[in-house]
């Protein structure tokens, strides 16, 4: 009859609840997302911007000497004080931003790309290159990370290229053993045994099937690895092997303060704290990151 249902109708024609709508993979929700990729991304891109800006935005020629005002407190004319010569701190801090990011981003670079060919190649072929490649990887790897970058610093001299090839060299092995490892679980799956049978190449198989499947783990080592380089750098200006002066780098700034303590401590305050917040602002970015990258982290909030 027009109008009239039956409970058999229900029971046929059940309704789908709304929580089981299937979502479309690979979407993020970026409001689940943890709030340290949002402070880390902030301050680091302040920090760009004031390195990019700082011919236009700093005050005083960083390297202008002063000696009627040397040794001077912070004031509305030098917010961080002038140094020992009368430099203003703030634009050397601004300044030595570039340098610090600089080396941090270059150097990482390069341990990334030799790091990252060298374990492609090992995992895909395996055998005697991959024990050779390893076993001269474990070799590097063996060194502390300082002491080796001093060590090839004091080798090849002080200057902001030579940095950042002795920060690259330290960190390639890492890139290289977590590539491999990469490598070793993805070359077994099926698309790349697929691969294989219809003819690709090493290269090809390399390039196409193997790299895009390993390039989160590598850009969030990436954005981690910075932050220490930053340290690195500063730790070897500070002992006398970083860019040349007056080049304003923070490691020279905190060498330059130390003897200063007692009587100037914003001499080496200021960049101390610059160094600080930034190597924090890059490891939040850098967990930001895993949680994004990662599967088995999105939507939870914290990593």
């Amino acid at each position: 009859m027009i109008g009239q249902t039956s409970p058999a109708d229900f029971v046929r024609t059940p309704a789908l609840p709304a929580a089981v709508v299937p979502r479309r993979r690979g979407l993020i929700d970026w409001r689940r997302l943890s709030p340290r990729i949002w402070i880390g991304a902030s301050v680091v891109g302040a920090m760009i911007f004031l390195a990019l800006t700082a011919d236009f935005l700093t005050p005083y020629d960083p390297n202008y000497q002063n000696y009627a005002e040397f040794r001077q407190p912070p004031s509305a004319d030098h917010p961080f004080g002038t140094d020992q010569v009368g430099r203003d701190v703030y634009s050397r801090v601004v300044y030595g931003a570039r340098i610090s990011l600089l080396v941090g981003v270059v150097a990482v670079g390069i341990g990334m790309t030799a790091g990252v060919m060298i374990g492609l190649v090992a995992g895909l072929y395996g055998g005697w290159v991959d024990e050779i490649l390893m076993r001269i990887m474990d070799a590097i790897y063996a060194f502390p990370a300082l002491v080796l970058a001093l060590a090839i610093s004091a080798a090849l001299g002080t200057g902001i290229v030579n940095i950042m090839i002795a920060i690259g060299v330290v960190y390639m092995p890492s890139y290289a053993r977590l590539v491999r490892g990469q490598v070793l679980s993805i070359r077994e799956r099926e698309f790349v045994l697929a691969a294989r049978i219809l003819g690709a190449g090493a290269l090809r198989l390399m390039l196409l099937h193997i790299w895009p499947n390993v390039t989160a783990p590598i850009i969030v080592q990436a954005s981690l690895n910075i932050s220490t380089a930053i340290l690195t750098e500063a730790s070897l200006s500070f002992l006398g092997l970083g860019v040349n002066p007056p080049t304003p780098s923070w490691g020279s700034s905190l060498n330059g303060g130390a003897q200063y303590l007692a009587t100037a401590p914003w001499l080496s305050i200021y960049p101390g704290l610059a160094i600080f917040v930034a190597v924090l602002a890059f490891n939040l970015f850098g967990d930001g990151l895993r949680q994004l990258l990662d599967p088995r982290l999105r939507g939870r909030g914290q990593a």
